[in-house]
């Protein structure tokens, strides 16, 4: 009886939100998203443009496809994000004339050039989370691991 009453227990702790793995990280990831809200607001740009214009620093010109591959977004997702980045101006999209099923995004001078203003960014919000760069980096490393896990 005694054990019994002990994986009642153990089965009963499992199911409280407080012991969840999964609400943890949810909570995380909404607040550090809330925490890039006031320093994005200066660039114009959401978390997932912001994201977004990331991978496009560091790989332009580049297919939607690759982007969406990139930042694990579907073509739903997708589509409406990169229409609102070609609207404020930040990218063009182009068809490929060899395959026109692709598109690639191109930087536009005005993109190229919020990435000055963008380098702020890390920083500050180092600066606000006031986690060491040993944590951090701890941190991206489990996160990565799990995302692995569960995508492979």
């Amino acid at each position: 009886m005694k054990d019994s009453t002990r994986c009642d227990d153990v089965e009963e702790k499992s199911l409280q939100i407080e012991n969840q793995v999964c609400f943890s990280l949810y909570s995380a990831s909404n607040a550090l998203i809330r925490a890039y809200k006031p320093l994005l607001k200066e660039l114009d740009l959401t978390y997932l443009q912001y994201m977004t214009m990331m991978v496009l620093w560091q790989s332009s010109p580049i297919t939607v496809k690759q982007i969406g591959d990139k930042l694990h977004l579907d073509s739903g997702t997708l589509t409406p994000l990169l229409k609102r980045l070609q609207d404020k101006g930040m990218v063009n999209k182009v068809r490929s004339e060899k395959d026109e099923r692709k598109v690639f995004l191109h930087l536009t001078e005005q993109g190229i050039k919020l990435k000055a203003k963008a380098k702020s960014v890390p920083h500050a919000l180092m600066c606000k989370v006031n986690m060491s760069v040993e944590h951090a980096l701890q941190l991206k490393a489990l996160s990565d691991l799990l995302l692995k896990q569960l995508t492979t």
